[in-house]
C-alpha cells in the first residue's frame, strides 16, 4: 500500500514536472507587441460588457483571450494627456500635458463664452523629447516600430518619428480624422486610397502589411484608431442594422439629462455611432486575422485600451456610460474607466478579470517585462509592471492620481482625483469642495460620504497635493471678470435650447426616412 502510494506520488511530481517544463518551452524566443488603442471608446460600448446594442466580436475575442482589468483606467479624462502618458509611463501632472493639444488656456479660453470662474492652467503642447518613451526603449532592445493612426502629441517636430517609431502611417497633429472615416483623407501622413475607403480598415491593412514585412524580426506595432471620435459617421447599410436594434430594444421618449454645464446623453441608441464602433472591430478583425495567418499569434501579446471615456455631452453626444457618471472630459468613472484587456498567448490565466485599479501609465514597464527587457523606472516613473498579476499574484497598492485643472468641452470642471484602494477622492477648483466615492460599492457615485469620513478626505487630499507638489503640476487661477449673471444666462440657454436641439437631433437619426442629404458618409450626428 505504501509502495503504490510512492509510486502513485512520484508520477504525479513527474506529471507536474513536465508540465513546468512544457510550461516553459511554449515560451516564444521572438515577443512581437500590437497594441490597439481606441479614441473616445467607453467602458461599455462593447458586446463584451453590454450585449443590448452593439456588436464587437473581434474586441471581445482579445478579452475572453486574455485578462480583463475591471478596474483599467486612462490617465485623463480626455486624449492627449492619457496618449503621453502611455508613451512616457507618467501621469500627466508629471508630464505637462493636461488637456487635449491645442484647448484653450489662461485668458484665451474666455473666447468660449461660456463664462466660468476659473482661468484653465497653461499645459505642454507636446511630449517632450527628453523623455525615453516606450518605443525607444524598445528600439534598444532591437525592436522595429511601427505607428498608424491617431497621433495628437505635437506639431511636425514631434510626430511618431521623432518620438521611436521607424514608421508613421497618419499620425500628425490632428485628434480628429481630417476629411471623415471615409476617403479622400485629409492626412499629410496617409497616401492616396481610392475614394470610399474606410479609415478604420486602412490602417488595420497597413498594420497586417507592416506584420507581412518583418515577421522575422522583433515588432512593436501602434495600432491607434482615429474611431470613435467625432465626427461620427456609418454606412446606411450599418445605420440600418443599429436603427432596427434600437427599435426593437424600445425607443426612449428622453435621451438626455441636464448635467452642471451640458446636457448629458443617458441612452445607448444612436445607430449612426453603432456602425463606427462596429466598423473598427472589423478592423480589429482584420489584425487579429493577419496575426493567425502569418503565424504570429502565438507569440505576439495583444493590448486594446481606449484614451478616455465615452462620449455623453458635447463632441458628437454619442453614447452613454451608464451605470457609470458622466463622460469623456468628465472627473467621474464614465470619463476615465475604460476597457483594458491584455492578452498574452504563453501566460495560462487561471483568472481571467481582475479588480486591481491600473492606469495607462502601467502598459510601459508591464510591455518591457513581458518582452524580457529591463525596466526603466527612472523613466516610467509612475507606471509599474502588472506581470506579476497577469501571472496570478499580486502588485503593491499605490495611489492613481488625475489632474485635470481645465474645463472640458463635454462639461468637466477643474478638479484633481486620487485613487486609494477602492476610495475615490474628487478635488474641486472651483470652490474648493471634496467628493468621496467608495467605488467598489458605489461604481455610479451616487452617494458622496465626505462629510462621514472627514479623517480619510484630509488624508488622500494631503496625499494627492504632496504629489501634485512634487511634480510641480499647473493649476487654474480665478477669473477677475467673472460674471455669476452671465454664466447663469448662458447656462439657461444650455438646459432649454441645446437640450432640445439634442433630442430633436437623436430622434431624427432613429427615424425611419432619416437621411443625411443622401450622404452616409457625412452622417455626422454633431450640434453644436
Amino acid at each position: 500500500m505504501k509502495l503504490n502510494t510512492l509510486l502513485l506520488l512520484t508520477t504525479s511530481i513527474a506529471t507536474l514536472l513536465s508540465c513546468n517544463k512544457q510550461t516553459e518551452t511554449t515560451v516564444p524566443e521572438k515577443k512581437n507587441v500590437i497594441f490597439i488603442l481606441a479614441d473616445d471608446y467607453g467602458y461599455n460600448d462593447l458586446s463584451y460588457r453590454n450585449n443590448s446594442f452593439y456588436e464587437t466580436p473581434n474586441i471581445d475575442r482579445i478579452a475572453n483571450e486574455g485578462m480583463v482589468f475591471n478596474e483599467g483606467y486612462a490617465t485623463c479624462q480626455v486624449c492627449s494627456p492619457s496618449r503621453a502618458s502611455i508613451m512616457s509611463g507618467k501621469f500627466p501632472a508629471r508630464h505637462g500635458i493636461t488637456d487635449w493639444i491645442g484647448a484653450l488656456e489662461g485668458e484665451a479660453w474666455r473666447k468660449k463664452n461660456r463664462h466660468n470662474k476659473l482661468l484653465p492652467a497653461a499645459y505642454n503642447h507636446e511630449l517632450l523629447h527628453e523623455y525615453t518613451t516606450l518605443p525607444e526603449a524598445l528600439k534598444a532592445n532591437g525592436y522595429k516600430t511601427f505607428f498608424a493612426g491617431k497621433w495628437h502629441l505635437g506639431e511636425k517636430g514631434s510626430w511618431p518619428e521623432d518620438h521611436g517609431f521607424d514608421i508613421n502611417v497618419g499620425g500628425w497633429d490632428s485628434g480628429s480624422p481630417k476629411g471623415g472615416y471615409f476617403a479622400p483623407f485629409v492626412n499629410p501622413n496617409l497616401k492616396p486610397y481610392e475614394t470610399g475607403t474606410n479609415l478604420s480598415a486602412t490602417l488595420a491593412n497597413e498594420t497586417v502589411n507592416f506584420m507581412k514585412e518583418n515577421k522575422d524580426k522583433e515588432f512593436f506595432a501602434f495600432l491607434s484608431f482615429y474611431a470613435v471620435h467625432g465626427p461620427i459617421q456609418t454606412t446606411q447599410q450599418k445605420w440600418e442594422k443599429y436603427r432596427n436594434k434600437a427599435e426593437q430594444n424600445g425607443i426612449a421618449d428622453t435621451g438626455y439629462k441636464m448635467g452642471k454645464f451640458l446636457p448629458i446623453r443617458q441612452t445607448q441608441d444612436n445607430p449612426v455611432y453603432g456602425g463606427l464602433v462596429e466598423s473598427m472591430d472589423d478592423a480589429v478583425g482584420i489584425v487579429l486575422k493577419g496575426l493567425k495567418d502569418l503565424g504570429l499569434d502565438k507569440n505576439t501579446i495583444v493590448i486594446f485600451t481606449s484614451d478616455n471615456g465615452g462620449v455623453s455631452a458635447g463632441d458628437s453626444n454619442s453614447s452613454s456610460n451608464l451605470p457609470l457618471k458622466g463622460g469623456k472630459g468628465y472627473q467621474f468613472e464614465g470619463g476615465i474607466k475604460e476597457p483594458y484587456f491584455i492578452k498574452v498567448p504563453w501566460l495560462n490565466i487561471e483568472n481571467k478579470t481582475n479588480n486591481t485599479p491600473v492606469s495607462g501609465a502601467d502598459f510601459y514597464p508591464t510591455i518591457l517585462d513581458l518582452v524580457g527587457a529591463d525596466l526603466k523606472p527612472e523613466s516610467h516613473n509612475d507606471g509599474v509592471s502588472l506581470l506579476p498579476i497577469l501571472k496570478g499574484e499580486t502588485i503593491q497598492e499605490r495611489n492613481l492620481i488625475w489632474h485635470y485643472p481645465h474645463y472640458g468641452n463635454q462639461g468637466g470642471e477643474p478638479s484633481s482625483v486620487i485613487r486609494q484602494g477602492d476610495w475615490k477622492l474628487i478635488h474641486y477648483y472651483e470652490d474648493g469642495r471634496n467628493e468621496l466615492y467608495n467605488i467598489a460599492k458605489d461604481q455610479s457615485e451616487s452617494n458622496n460620504v465626505a462629510d462621514e469620513n472627514t479623517a480619510l478626505v484630509k488624508t488622500l487630499k494631503t496625499e494627492l497635493f504632496d504629489y501634485l507638489a512634487s511634480v510641480n503640476a499647473n493649476f487654474p487661477e480665478k477669473d477677475p471678470l467673472y460674471d455669476a449673471e452671465a454664466e447663469k444666462a448662458y447656462l439657461e440657454k444650455i438646459a432649454t435650447k441645446n437640450m432640445q436641439n439634442l433630442e430633436k437631433q437623436r430622434l431624427k437619426m432613429l427615424s425611419p426616412d432619416y437621411d443625411p442629404k443622401n450622404d452616409w458618409w457625412g452622417s455626422q450626428g454633431t450640434i453644436d
